[in-house]
Formats: structure tokens, sequence, C-alpha cells
């Protein structure tokens, strides 16, 4: 007779369980999907619209300190051997994602760059891309885009979803014309914007925070509301008195030596003096959101108000606080179109902008410095549709007038990958 097999039960033991927890690393499709969307899209570009010729990059202009000389290149050729260096990547980031592994941002920066090489190398042919003045237009066109994106991360990571910030843009375009025309200086353009944008914001603040109404509807009524509040004083005030929508224009301003440097001088230090405060307000709201006493606080009522609330804080009225200091922000980023872009205002001169500057909290997962380098994205994709309109590109003009759109759809949807808002953002807090 066969002698029956012993099992774990016929011995009275019982086998040993493995009480660690299993880590199972989620990973988005989303990055490698579009690179070899926009890798197929390159290739049938240059395949089905060959272009001949060379393409020029001047990367200098005439008042450097020393010239660089004009970088040109075959199209065909050189768009040729960028698809082939993109199938590359995306290879990279397929083999990545079968191995559980994110792609990295780097990986992603280095697409981004070569692909716009290879499209501009194509798009150009016969030409030359003014470098400079591409990238120092995609600065200036993501000013107010970058002022009203400080304003969403200080508004969300305070708790309040602040949709508000295209009314804010616009309430403060209209307010800095005024206030410049009155006082003579474009300086004082700039703080009436600040004071419009603050009214703004504290509707935001009373409706949302105080009567605890839905913040995404205050937000939408209130850009609404300004959008007819500033149309009837350009039509009844503005037209008829001229001499109030006349402010002085804030002129470019180079900084002495660094102003002259090749490249990077033009597109940094070349610029208006809205930009250069631009870069103070991008460094306090970081500095003050993640170093100070104040930022912490700030950060607690938008992860975990009641927390907050226990250990002595007042949420609602820190709320309320930054709401304010983050529309006199956005205010202040819309006297760029008054007293930069144009002088004068203009009904619905921000072309909803605010909306565009929310994409950019969102694709920079609430934090200043990456919410600066997202709008800074769209002003590139705006810059990218004017230089293009200048150099005969083939690109269809219909399809540059939606280029900073469909930028803005693909960063979003495709390029943020995983993001967590602060917990607490959108959710009105009352005691008890």
């Amino acid at each position: 007779m066969s002698t029956p097999s012993r099992t774990p039960a016929s011995t009275g033991t019982t086998p040993a369980v493995d009480d660690t927890p299993a880590v199972i690393a989620v990973v988005s499709r989303k990055t490698t999907v579009l690179f070899a969307v926009f890798t197929v899209a390159l290739a049938a570009m240059v395949g089905l619209a060959p272009q001949g010729g060379t393409t020029g990059f001047r990367l200098s202009t005439r008042s450097d300190l020393f010239q660089l000389p004009v970088l040109e290149v075959p199209s065909t050729g050189t768009t040729w051997a960028v698809v082939v260096v993109l199938a590359l990547l995306t290879a990279e980031s397929a083999r990545r994602l079968r191995a559980h592994r994110r792609t990295p941002i780097w990986l992603a920066a280095v697409f981004a760059f070569v692909a716009m090489v290879g499209f501009l190398a194509w798009a150009a042919s016969g030409g030359a891309v003014p470098v400079v003045g591409l990238l120092g237009g995609a600065m200036t066109l993501a000013v107010p885009l970058v002022f009203g994106a400080m304003s969403g991360v200080l508004g969300e990571r305070a708790g309040v979803v602040n949709i508000a910030i295209d009314g804010q843009l616009l309430a403060g375009a209209c307010a800095a014309a005024v206030a410049g025309s009155l006082t003579g200086s474009a300086w004082g353009g700039i703080v009436g914007a600040a004071v419009a944008g603050v009214l703004v914001a504290a509707l935001l603040g009373l409706f949302a925070i105080n009567y605890l109404v839905e913040q995404v509807i205050v937000g939408v009524v209130l850009n609404v509301l300004v959008i007819g509040v500033t149309s009837f004083v350009f039509a009844q005030v503005l037209s008829d008195n001229p001499d109030l929508n006349s402010p002085p224009r804030l002129q470019s301003l180079a900084i002495p030596v660094l102003g002259d440097i090749p490249l990077v001088g033009p597109i940094l230090f070349r610029q208006s003096p809205i930009v250069y405060l631009l870069y103070v307000v991008v460094a306090v709201v970081t500095f003050a959101l993640y170093r100070t006493r104040w930022g912490l606080r700030v950060r607690a009522v938008g992860e975990h108000p009641k927390a907050a609330d226990t250990v002595g804080i007042p949420v609602n009225r820190t709320r309320f606080r930054t709401v304010l200091v983050a529309g006199a922000i956005a205010g202040a980023g819309g006297a760029f179109y008054t007293l930069v872009a144009a002088q004068g205002f203009n009904r619905e001169m921000t072309a909803g902008a605010g909306y565009i500057a929310l994409a950019a909290v969102i694709f920079g997962k609430w934090d200043p410095i990456r919410a600066t380098l997202a709008a800074l994205l769209f002003g590139f994709a705006s810059s990218l549709q004017g230089i293009l309109s200048v150099l005969g590109s083939p690109v269809p003009s219909q399809f540059m007038l939606m280029l900073p759109y469909v930028v803005t759809i693909f960063a979003v949807a495709g390029l943020v990958g995983r993001s967590r808002a602060p917990a607490a953002v959108g959710l009105p807090y009352s005691k008890g």
C-alpha cells in the first residue's frame, strides 16, 4: 500500500502567511501614448508634405555683445532624423511602462524639445526662425497667465477654487486703464488693477467662504458679472471719454550687461517692468508658501481645516485673506493688457486667459514654480502661432489659432500624470 501524503492539516500545522503588504505600482500609459501620437503625426506631416531647402535658427540679435551664427539645417533630413529620435524616446517610455515605472520629467522635456526642433525645421522651411523673438514673445505673452496661476495656486492651496481668475484679470485690465489715465502713471494703473482684483476676490470670498455657496458656481457667475460690468463701462464711459482710456505704456527696460548676453539677455532682461515684477511675485509666493508660518497655515487650512482649527488657526479668516492676496496678484496681472500689450482697454480683451491660468495650476500640480513653467508653455504656444504665421508656414491658419488651446488640452489631459489637489479644496468649512 502506498503511504498517503501528509498535508499541513494532518500534521497539525498551518502554512506560513506573509503579512507584508503588497505594493502595486499603478503607472499611467497616457504619456507613452502621447509620445507615439506626436511621433506618428510628425512623420505623417513630413511624409505627406515634404519641404525642400533649409531652415535657419537665429540665436542672437544685432544688439548682443557678440553675434552667434545662424544655424542652418536641411528641412526634410532634420525632420526625419527627429522622427527617429522621437521613436527611440517613445520606445524607452514604453519600456518603462512595461516595467511599471513612470516616464521621468526629464525624458518628457527632451521629447518636447526635440519634437519642437523637428516641427520648426519642417514648418519654417526656406526661412529663419528668430529663436530670441520666439522665446521672448513666449515670456511676454505668459505674463498674465503666470500672474493668474500664482493667484490660483494661493487660492486652491487655501482650499478655495478660484474659477474667477479671468474676471480678476479683466477687472484689473479695465481698472489699470482708468487709474493709469487719471494718475498719468503706469504704476498707478498697476495699483488700481490690484485693487480691482481684490474687489472681485472679496465677492468670491464673501459668497464661497462666508455664505458657503458652491465655489465653482460663484466663480463662473463672477466672470460673467465682470464681463458685463466692464463692457458697460467701456460702452458708456470710456468710449465717450477717451481721456479715461489712454494710460501711459510700460516700455521695455533693458538691464545693463545682463540684457546684452546673447540668447538669454533679450529673453529675460530686456522686458517690461511688469515682467520684472513677475519675477519678484513668483519668488515671494514660493518662499512664503513653503518657508513661512503664514504659508504653513495656508497649506494647513487647504489640506485639513478641522485639524487646523483644532490647533487654533482661524480657518475661514485665513482663507479669506489668502483669497484677497490672490485677487491682488491676478488683478495686477490684468494690467499687462492695457499697459503693455495695448494702450487702452477693450471689452473681453483677456480672451479667457484666466481659464488657461487655471489649467496651468493643475498642470503644475499646485506648485508655484511648476505652474509658472506650465504658463510659460502656453505662452510659448501663443508665440509660436504668431511666428509661424509671419514665416508663411504650411500649417493651416485655423490650426494655428487653435494651437494654444490644443497645447492646454494635451498638457492637462496627457502630461500631468497623477496629481493630488489639496484635500479640502472646494469644501466650505463651518464649525460644528
